[in-house]
């Protein structure tokens, strides 16, 4: 007895199998975790060093080289990606390799503190210790920015607090980070030429003031049975307080601060970092879920304890939501729900347009059994509902039915003849359940290269490899068990039993049964006409369009604003103002939401987060549709290369999948920057040189003007004065001096004493800056220890890969397609003469591409192995393996026609749907070829065996074709899927129709059948 006749026979496990899968399938929809797009682990870190005062090639050799060495011992580190080396600041982006999970990262990143903890004394004098930032890839789903017209930064820190304080008690929620912050500063404002009229030295008031508010240990005393803390007194109560500090002056005098200074609190006159919706400043709102919740269920009840704070957020406040991924998800999950829907009405329509009423609702309904189980499957192993999961159970619908209409109809055709239908059903899965079952498991090994992948972009669409292959498998255990159950509830034997009836006498199937009958009579013509097809259909294809991965269906896109480097981050801020007041002036725009500084919040997965920099600002853009952004381009393009030329803008997508902002890029490694730089110029002018290239930029950006005092250290000498006064003595004129700190509650505002704004505006009064001579007992002026000024050109950016000095010279293409100018550049760029010790190396979407098509090609192998290995085993023999196998390339004749005829680009997902027909077609052949055995094995002549054998598939090949294409149709709109669901449709479609005449004829070829006379 067989899974089909015990399914029969005993109907309570059947049933309960059933009530399991549907019960579980409806719950876990209920509570399963909801995302836009799938998790995948960004295996990253940053390493953040601060040195003071530093040039950009001092941070680069005395820093960044030291922390590098370090980092290289470390065996999980992939590569050194980027290091920045900036005046002051080392910032260095790792990537580790990608055989870690996110599960190793956490001891991955304490031996990662532990290497720069080891580093650190070997840094030089005033450098600080590396930091390690392991929150890099951290996503902000909910990202709000807290505004107030009329209110000081203050008031908005103090509102954005207690609103963190109880968001992020809300369950689901793992983090709320507030950025943005403006910081307070106490300024001590005074005139040098009052301090060498009294004589006193800036030291000794820095000195003051350093101490004056320190928390002091005075120790404890007993007094009698009680044990006192002793706290004198001194410490500022007020900034007003400050003033009242005596000051010593060369004739011994003591002097109140306030009467030879101007003390005020106020922001820091150079922000580091400012954000703005429409225009108003704010402060910006992360909030990131914990892994694994249902994201649209947090955003619910945020939303709720968002309503419930209203009362306690001034009125005029108001938190502007720039990205809200639960509604997004919501949405997501709503279209693809609509979607799922639409392709099993489809496909149940089909299956009761050519099967009949009753074997149409059999086979739709343990297809929504099907899909219910996998959901309960799903939930159980923590996958989540989310752009790759939905849109694989999509592609996998029209799948799922082809074993219950193998044995739906098996069963169909046995009952019509009057048999009984627990014998109906232990033929019809006897005869099949082997087969059906190896061609699912090929089925899913088609797959398995994207579950297999370690690459970032495998990592991304892996969930689509675990769906199909728990659905798959649903679909072989529902075909052979529950299947059978409803067939014999449904259908009822023949009246008459007649077991001469022919079910295939129809006049389609003996249509079609002359065509192959034709086909295999002239089986030479038939194969040079299908040789044909193929070797067009692989001429054709290399017209097709290449890409990586389509742009976002958001309607949203970005405007990175990059003023000339060394650009003071106020003009960038009133720079991007401008650009973002034009952006609102255009029709379709809703929202726009600046940042000046720095990178937004990763608000999602795939954001491309940029280092800071005061000469860099973004425009999140936020439109009614999509179908408004490439008009919107167009026009906020000119805008700015019109009315502000100076600027250097990048307008770009939101992506979906892994990605840059240059899709060509072209890296030169080697020594020395002077050389990398004309390298790079070379590439840009033959860039520019291509009317269809834009965005043409270098990122190591303009060499910046730098100020150098040259210092007189025989004059110092001799009057005492060391480079580090004449420093502090410059830094006091200019911006001011750190000496201490203000306590004021949760703050700790920094005491920055610097000369009266009149003294600081102009550069020409570096000359007159007094520095304290020891020897002398006074000031002196800065210029009798200064033999001149000069100023000179630097480096401000010295980015590194991997320990080589690095500059990318990248660019764009006009359309959207970067395949064609990709082409035509490289073959020139190759051609430059690279002097020894130079090397080039192609980057963007080329690297991207390859290194996608690397992670599959490294698991494709292991995975066709396993599928060949199948197809043998089941079988027992080589040559219907091999006629399986001659048939795959096939599909390549549909996908040319397909992606030709739509204009589609054959990418990423596109090559994952070329996979899938490997294991469509596949299937197909072994239920044909296993069936021509069967009928040969049972005596029936050998040619009648294989034209029967042809007509007795078609239905169900044809019928499993088209459930697959229609059900299909739903995903035509969205960008993400087209491309594939394009190739699965038109690569199916040929592939199929060609299969049933192909398979027929190659087994005719390879057996050497023929017509005996009298046929």
């Amino acid at each position: 007895m067989n899974l089909g006749e015990y399914s029969v026979n005993s109907k309570v496990i059947s049933w309960l199998l059933v009530v399991i899968m549907v019960g579980g399938g409806v719950s876990a929809f209920e509570s399963m975790g909801k995302l836009e797009d799938p998790a995948f682990t960004i295996k990253s870190a940053k390493i953040i060093t601060q040195y003071p005062g530093a040039s950009a090639t001092e941070v680069q050799e005395e820093l960044t080289y030291h922390i590098e060495d370090a980092l290289q011992r470390m065996e999980q580190i992939k590569w050194i990606k980027m290091s920045v080396s900036r005046p002051g600041l080392s910032d260095i982006l790792v990537d580790f390799k990608d055989q870690y999970k996110a599960d190793d990262l956490p001891n991955i990143f304490d031996e990662l503190r532990r290497k720069m903890a080891d580093v650190a004394p070997n840094l030089p004098p005033g450098a600080m210790a590396p930091m390690v930032i392991d929150d890099f890839g951290d996503v902000y789903g909910v990202y709000t920015v807290l505004t107030g017209e009329g209110y000081s930064w203050r008031d908005l820190y103090d509102t954005a607090d207690r609103i963190k304080r109880q968001l992020i008690l809300v369950p689901g929620v793992r983090k709320v980070v507030i950025d943005g912050e403006q910081k307070e500063v106490v300024y001590v404002d005074i005139s040098r030429s009052r301090m060498a009229e009294l004589g006193i030295d800036i030291q000794a008031i820095n000195r003051v003031l350093a101490s004056q508010n320190e928390v002091v240990v005075a120790g404890n005393v007993r007094v009698n049975d009680d044990y006192l803390r002793i706290s004198p007194t001194g410490a500022f109560k007020s900034v007003q307080a400050i003033g009242d500090v005596l000051i010593s002056s060369q004739d011994k005098r003591l002097i109140y601060l306030r009467d030879i200074a101007t003390i005020t609190r106020a922001y820091d006159e150079v922000p580091s970092k400012i954000f703005y919706v429409n225009g108003k400043p704010g402060l910006s709102m992360g909030i990131s879920m914990l892994s694994g919740e249902n994201v649209v269920e947090v955003g619910r009840r945020l939303d709720q304890k968002v309503a419930e704070l209203l009362p306690v957020i001034p009125v005029g406040m108001k938190m502007e939501v720039v990205y809200d991924q639960p509604k997004a998800v919501d949405s997501s999950v709503s279209g693809f729900i609509t979607s799922v829907g639409q392709a099993v009405a489809i496909v149940i329509a089909v299956l009761l347009l050519f099967m009949g009423l009753r074997v149409g609702i059999i086979i739709g309904a343990v297809l929504l059994i099907t899909v219910a189980g996998t959901l309960f499957v799903m939930n159980f192993f923590g996958i989540e509902l989310q752009r790759i999961s939905l849109g694989a159970l999509v592609i996998a619908l029209g799948m799922l039915v082809d074993n219950a209409i193998v044995v739906a109809e098996g069963m169909l055709v046995r009952m019509n003849k009057g048999m009984s239908a627990a014998r109906a059903a232990g033929e019809a899965v006897g005869k099949t359940q082997w087969a059906l079952l190896g061609g699912t498991l090929i089925g899913i090994l088609a797959f398995s290269a994207i579950g297999l992948s370690p690459d970032n972009t495998g990592e991304f669409a892996s969930s689509l490899f675990y769906v199909i292959m728990i659905s798959l498998s649903l679909s072989w255990i529902t075909a052979v068990s529950t299947t059978p159950l409803l067939c014999a509830l449904l259908l009822k034997p023949g009246a008459s039993g007649d077991e001469g009836s022919d079910p295939y006498g129809g006049g389609l199937f003996q249509a079609y049964r002359g065509v192959v009958a034709s086909a295999v009579n002239h089986r030479w013509v038939t194969m040079a006409g299908v040789v044909v097809l193929f070797v067009m259909a692989v001429i054709g294809f290399g017209s097709v369009k290449s890409g990586f991965f389509p742009d976002s269906s958001t309607p949203m896109f970005f405007v990175d604003v990059w003023e000339p480097e060394g650009t003071d981050i106020r003009v960038t801020r009133d720079d991007s103002l401008r650009v973002s007041e034009y952006i609102r002036t255009l029709p379709g725009v809703v929202q726009t939401s600046a940042v000046i500084g720095g990178p937004h919040q990763r608000f999602t997965l795939v954001y491309d987060a940029k280092e800071p920099s005061r000469a860099y600002g973004q425009i999140i853009v936020e439109t009614e549709s999509r179908d408004q952004i490439p008009a919107m381009w167009t026009q906020v393009n000119n805008f700015m290369r019109e009315e502000m030329p100076w600027l250097d803008p990048i307008v770009k997508p939101l992506r979906i999948g892994p990605g840059r902002d240059a899709k060509i890029e072209a890296r030169f490694s080697g020594p020395d920057p002077q050389v990398l730089r004309r390298l790079a110029d070379e590439a840009m002018a033959i860039m520019r040189a291509d009317s269809e290239s834009r965005d043409v930029r270098e990122d190591w950006r303009s060499p910046v003007k730098v100020v150098t005092p040259v210092f007189n250290e025989q004059v110092g000498r001799q009057l005492g004065v060391t480079r580090d006064d004449l420093g502090s003595a410059l830094q006091y004129a200019v911006e001011g001096t750190p000496v201490g700190t203000y306590r004021d509650g949760i703050r700790v505002l920094p005491i920055r004493v610097r000369a009266p704004e009149d003294e600081r505006g102009d550069i020409n009064n570096l000359r007159d800056i007094q520095v304290w001579s020891p020897v002398l007992g006074r000031a002196v002026p800065a210029s009798q220890v200064v033999s001149s000024y000069e100023t000179s050109w630097e480096n401000a950016v010295i980015r590194g890969r991997d320990r080589m000095q690095t500059i990318i010279a990248s660019c764009n293409p006009s359309g959207e397609l970067a395949t064609p100018l990709f082409t035509r550049l490289r073959a020139q760029i190759d051609e430059m003469p690279l002097p020894p010790g130079y090397k080039l190396a192609w980057g963007g979407e080329y690297e991207d591409s390859n290194n996608a098509q690397k992670g599959l090609g490294g698991a494709l192998p292991v995975g066709f192995m396993l599928m060949i290995l199948t197809s043998v085993f089941l079988f027992g023999k080589l040559r219907q393996p091999a006629i399986i196998w001659l048939t795959v390339p096939l599909a390549i004749i549909g996908i040319t026609a397909g992606l030709l005829t739509t204009g589609g680009a054959f990418d990423f997902m596109s090559l994952l749907g070329a996979l899938s027909l490997v294991g469509l077609l596949i299937k197909n052949a072994i239920v044909l070829i296993e069936e021509i055995d069967q009928q040969i094995e049972e005596g029936k002549d050998a040619y009648e065996a294989v034209l029967d054998s042809a007509v007795s598939r078609m239905r169900p090949v044809m019928l499993a074709a088209s459930t697959t294409i229609l059900g299909l149709i739903p995903l035509l709109s969205d960008v993400f899927f087209v491309n594939m669901s394009v190739t699965i449709m038109a690569g199916l479609g040929f592939a199929s129709i060609l299969t049933l005449i192909v398979v027929p004829t190659l087994y005719a070829i390879f057996f050497r059948i023929h017509r005996q006379p009298g046929h």
